[in-house]
């Protein structure tokens, strides 16, 4: 009898066990198998109903765990702030010295050069040239880096393309004190390749930069972006500065080369120095952590198991939270580049006959470029301060209504008008419409910019200001080609 009631034990045994490794391998098994979300209890069926399940329940409660230094905070804004001016001011350099270009693809038959005299064909090219090699190799590279761009260290897309843009305008400077009348041809290729692997470092590091600071608390999309329309009037102010004095051509090229260079070698030295902050390092590692306290009973998780991994951000995912923000940046600046500067540097004084100093040499500098520039400027910081509209929808209804501006511009005063009529004839309101235009594309900018970031989940901020990024290059790029048709129409 006592040999049939141990027998009957140990059968009793064999049978928990064995029902306790079935529970233990059927709960395992939904672990194993989702590998881009962990909920905060373990996965029993289908892994989206699970996930549907933790953030539709009311009783679970998110807690934000916030632990960010305070020392390094205004440094790195200040950094931010820099780098900004640091991803424009070069290149307006480069394309604000006309004169130059002009003067290094000039007929060398003739002696000096007259205002007058038929342009070369290298001259009339360079423009172009110009413009279209620095647009597609800066927009490529722009979504490169959006879809590929979080597999390469931010060091690398930071300090790598700033030091190359470093020693292209150390090459740059160098051929202004070289003559290179007697191999224009050789120098004009020359020329555009540096023009080439400018504009991928250029577009490599901002797209590095927008997605940095993604990041960071919105202050410092600001930063970016406000320090973007700083380097343009900066700029500005330059050129007005090389008017006033008059000087030479080769003179000018010199101390813009110069200026950006210091620009570039400055960003350098304060990048390795935000770097070191451990304010940066906070906001780089992730920032500011959220926990989910679950509703459920302890006996559903186990001591010492893991409640989260890494997540990977999905390209897809990530620009169907973002499209509408998306959209409007590229409508933004197709209608801004579509009539600025190509149909706006045409304009001229309702005095122009006078040809006084101010009409001739002034107006279109301060006019066209340091009052946009102002306005784009101001916009921005505005923007910054108040962060209105919070609605994705209400801010692209805004960016339409501001389309109405571009007939305004086609139809203001010109020498160039063959087939529009001149309906906007007083100078101070093309300057309110320049002012207007201004401060809403740089106000705009930035709510978009800021918009989006926050629309997406922490791991999906990167990838999210990088693609908003690489749509203000498309933007830019559609404006391009739609301008061309507007002058045209002129």
């Amino acid at each position: 009898m006592q040999r049939e009631e141990d027998q009957q034990r140990l059968l009793n045994e064999q049978e928990e066990e064995e029902s306790e490794q079935l529970l233990d391998e059927s709960m395992l098994g939904g672990e194993q198998e989702n590998v881009g979300f962990v909920p905060a209890f373990l996965p029993q069926h289908n892994v989206d109903d699970d996930e549907r399940c933790l953030l539709e329940r009311d009783q679970d409660e998110i807690v934000q765990l916030t632990n960010a230094p305070t020392s390094g905070a205004a440094l790195t804004y200040c950094v931010f702030y820099l780098l900004g001016v640091g991803t424009m001011t070069p290149w307006n350099f480069f394309i604000t010295a006309e004169d130059y270009w002009k003067y290094k693809f000039r007929n060398t038959t003739l002696n000096g050069t007259q205002p007058d005299e038929e342009l070369t064909p290298l001259q009339k090219s360079f423009t172009c040239d110009l413009a279209l090699t620095a647009t597609i190799s800066g927009t490529t590279f722009l979504l490169l880096n959006a879809v590929y761009g979080h597999h390469v260290s931010l060091r690398t897309k930071m300090l790598g393309t700033l030091l190359t843009i470093l020693v292209l305008f150390g090459i740059t400077t160098g051929f202004v004190e070289v003559n290179t009348d007697r191999w224009q041809e050789q120098f004009f290729l020359i020329t555009l390749i540096i023009v080439v692997i400018l504009n991928i470092s250029a577009a490599t590091m901002s797209g590095a930069l927008y997605g940095v600071a993604g990041l960071f608390p919105s202050e410092y999309m600001t930063a970016v972006v406000s320090g973007q329309a700083l380097g343009g009037i900066i700029t500005a102010l330059a050129l007005l500065l090389v008017l006033a004095f008059d000087t030479g051509p080769s003179a000018t090229a010199f101390v813009f080369f110069i200026m950006g260079a210091l620009v570039i070698l400055g960003c350098i030295v304060c990048y390795v120095l935000m770097a070191r902050q451990a304010y940066f390092k906070y906001y780089l590692a992730g920032g500011d952590k959220f926990k989910v306290i679950s509703a459920l009973p302890p006996s559903h998780s186990r001591e010492g198991e893991e409640t989260g991994v890494a997540l990977e951000p999905i390209f897809k995912q990530v620009l169907g939270k973002i499209y509408v923000q998306a959209s409007c940046l590229v409508l933004l600046y197709a209608t801004t580049l579509s009539v600025y500067p190509a149909v706006t540097v045409l304009m001229q004084s309702e005095h122009s006959a006078n040809h006084s100093e101010w009409t001739d040499v002034y107006y279109l500098p301060v006019v066209n470029y340091l009052f946009f520039n102002c306005g784009d400027y101001f916009g921005r910081l505005l923007a910054g301060w108040l962060e209105c509209p919070k609605n994705q929808y209400t801010t692209l209804l805004w960016t339409v209504v501001r389309m109405a501006l571009v007939p305004c511009f086609l139809c203001a005063n010109s020498s160039e008008h063959q087939f529009l009529p001149t309906l906007v004839k007083h100078d101070y309101t093309f300057m309110a419409m320049v002012v207007i235009f201004a401060l809403s594309n740089g106000y705009l900018t930035n709510i978009l910019l800021i918009m989006a970031p926050r629309s997406v989940k922490q791991h999906e901020k990167e990838l999210a200001a990088s693609i908003m990024a690489a749509c203000l290059s498309v933007g830019m790029v559609i404006g391009s080609l739609v301008s061309l048709a507007f002058v045209q129409m002129l």
